[in-house]
């Protein structure tokens, strides 16, 4: 395997449980690395990470919610499995109203942990590949004129190109011009294209 292929990190400070949940994805053929405390994880965090994080709540120093508020400064995206005792039930709640993916309650059953270990990975996989295309669009974006741009944002409005020419003040042709750039220049296909690609960057322009 590569440093590449999707990991599922294990924070838990107990040592029987994290050998024990490391050889059973190991032994299913999936890349686990294993951590004793959430302040080892952050250590060895970066944001090129890709995979799932299946994080104990209860730990001594920093807690599993005190390192997913952290995560969540550094704008990580990993998704995050809580493991809960019966009394942290509401504490994982409240975990996934800050944006973790899931919980499982101790003790769970290994396929249970392993199903939910599969949708994060494949969440983390679809997030990773919008998040590709939106830095591409916004790539593709960078190219266009700040008249370009102008078109752009009424063709996507929806607008004529008689209507954009008198909006901009400057000739029909001319718009014609600027809207044959902006399709070449974003690799779009047809307007609908267009129109689909902006909405996947608008809160970014």
């Amino acid at each position: 395997m590569t440093e590449q292929t999707p990991c599922v990190y294990l924070v838990e400070d107990d040592d029987a449980v994290r050998d024990s949940l490391q050889m059973v994805l190991e032994s299913v053929g999936l890349r686990a690395q294993a951590f004793a405390s959430a302040d080892l994880f952050l250590d060895a965090y970066t944001a090129d990470l890709e995979g799932c994080l299946v994080l104990d709540i209860r730990m001594p120093g920093m807690n599993g919610m005190e390192l997913q508020r952290r995560l969540t400064e550094l704008n990580a995206i990993l998704p995050i499995i809580f493991v809960t005792g019966h009394g942290d039930v509401p504490m994982a709640v409240e975990a996934m109203q800050q944006g973790a993916l899931d919980f499982v309650q101790k003790p769970y059953r290994e396929q249970e942990l392993l199903d939910k270990i599969n949708q994060a990975l494949t969440l983390d996989k679809e997030n990773r590949a919008s998040l590709q295309h939106r830095q591409l669009i916004l790539q593709y974006m960078k190219n266009l004129t700040p008249r370009e741009c102008d078109v752009m944002e009424l063709m996507v409005a929806g607008k004529a190109n008689k209507v954009i020419a008198i909006d901009l003040e400057i000739s029909q042709r001319t718009v014609e011009i600027h809207r044959a750039r902006v399709m070449e220049k974003l690799h779009a296909n047809s307007l609908a294209h267009l129109v689909r690609m902006y909405m996947v960057v608008e809160s970014e322009i």
